[in-house]
């Protein structure tokens, strides 16, 4: 398994984990990260993945909101609305990703960690995000650093 996939999946355990609790605090992540091995290979990737999601949460929410046809956020499975949380940072924010990468896992990671119908619904929503970023219909303001450690 390759560095970038573990560390996606790793982000959505972390995620969905933080999901959960409720609580998006540095402590929820310390926590994590203190009971499970990550790599040094894996850290930097999946640190930037989880702090860019954490901390452009709503603005990710919104957008997957408005383009997941009347599915609120809270009524979607945890592990879907992480994925895409996930896919929909990386194609905002990570310019040497081809959006079709960021799709791609998020479909695989889906079908691995969530339902049947996890990866059609996933590859819809990001699809259609995807197009509407590529054709200015959707704007983000500024990456917020996202690989901070403390």
């Amino acid at each position: 398994m390759g560095v970038r996939r573990r560390s996606r999946e790793l982000a959505m355990q972390v995620l969905f984990y933080i999901d959960m609790g409720r609580n998006d605090s540095k402590e929820m992540l310390e926590l994590y990260c203190d009971n499970f091995t990550i790599s040094k290979k894996i850290l930097p990737f999946f640190l930037k993945l989880v702090n860019g999601v954490v901390h452009t949460r709503s603005e990710i929410d919104s957008i997957i909101e408005r383009f997941s046809s009347n599915w609120k956020i809270s009524r979607m499975s945890c592990v879907d609305r992480n994925i895409m949380r996930i896919a929909v940072y990386e194609l905002l924010f990570c310019h040497d990703i081809p959006s079709k990468v960021s799709i791609n896992e998020a479909i695989d990671i889906g079908k691995k960690f969530g339902t049947e119908e996890s990866g059609a619904f996933i590859n819809g929503v990001l699809d259609s995000i995807s197009i509407a970023i590529k054709g200015k219909d959707i704007v983000i303001k500024e990456e917020v650093p996202s690989n901070e450690t403390d």
